[in-house]
């Protein structure tokens, strides 16, 4: 018997973005980590960071992301295998929801320490 064959690179992409379209389509915190990523992009073009400054924010923001994306893939699995309420499932999806929290609390510091005193800098030049 043949083993199964391995999808397509192009229909593994194209899986990959329906997954992304999914969680930003059904979930709240990722329409809400997408505007808080596109505006700390656009903030950290604007004042112009280096190399390794990108190489921080980029990490964080990917961070958070890894955790968004795979909080609603707990959430779902969860909510197919236990569909009525259990201790245990609400445990895995609260333990979870609070790995989302810490990845944002530690991308909301990397972007203070490298982001704030640029501004500060701007704000004081206006000012």
């Amino acid at each position: 018997m043949k083993p199964p064959r391995s999808p397509s690179l192009l229909l593994s992409f194209r899986n990959a973005f329906n997954g992304l379209r999914y969680a930003l389509r059904t979930q709240r915190n990722a329409r809400i980590h997408l505007t808080a990523s596109l505006l700390v992009l656009a903030v950290g073009l604007w004042l112009g960071l280096s190399r390794m400054e990108w190489c921080l924010i980029i990490l964080s923001i990917g961070m958070v992301w890894m955790g968004e994306l795979s909080n609603t893939v707990l959430e779902n699995v969860v909510d197919l295998l236990c569909p009525e309420y259990h201790a245990l499932a609400k445990t895995a999806k609260d333990v979870k929801a609070g790995v989302v929290v810490v990845a944002s609390a530690s991308a909301v510091l990397v972007g203070v320490l490298i982001l704030g005193p640029r501004l500060l800098l701007v704000l004081q030049s206006l000012l």
